[in-house]
């Protein structure tokens, strides 16, 4: 398939897979007129891509785990998955962030919403006192006719 089929099928600009041939991370082949081929798997192999990115890693870092990833049994030395699981506690102190982040967001909500439904009872209440001293003030359940 050409860079804009595959573009618009894995989720990303032509200027991203340029970028990533660029870095190494996805591979093309060239026809004779220069255009870039790719296979079927390059989809699942972008998308990818832009999972480990939005996980934080670095080209650098996503380029030594594309080999693991490809061939686990022939790249896996210990350096390798020392490396890889370095990248996933990278990973794992990113999702407990995001999850006191939540947990703090959550709680702003309730207080906003518990200050909202005070403030609600506050005007309601205000309202029937205003009202209440409207009726008792002398001359005020006259009529303008009077």
């Amino acid at each position: 398939m050409r860079i804009g089929e595959l573009a618009t099928r894995a989720g990303v600009s032509v200027r991203a897979l340029r970028y990533y041939e660029e870095h190494n991370l996805l591979a093309a082949d060239r026809s004779q007129g220069g255009q870039r081929h790719y296979p079927e798997s390059a989809v699942d192999r972008v998308q990818l891509i832009q999972r480990l990115y939005a996980a934080g890693l670095s080209s650098k870092m996503i380029l030594k785990m594309l080999p693991c990833i490809d061939a686990p049994g022939d790249a896996s030395t210990e350096q390798s998955i020392e490396f890889l699981l370095g990248g996933r506690e990278r990973i794992n102190t990113q999702i407990a962030d995001l999850i006191r982040t939540r947990d703090t967001l959550d709680a702003v909500i309730r207080d906003a919403r518990t200050c909202t439904v005070q403030a609600g009872h506050l005007e309601t209440h205000t309202m029937s006192l205003s009202e209440e001293s409207s009726r008792s003030t002398p001359g005020s359940d006259r009529s303008p006719s009077g």
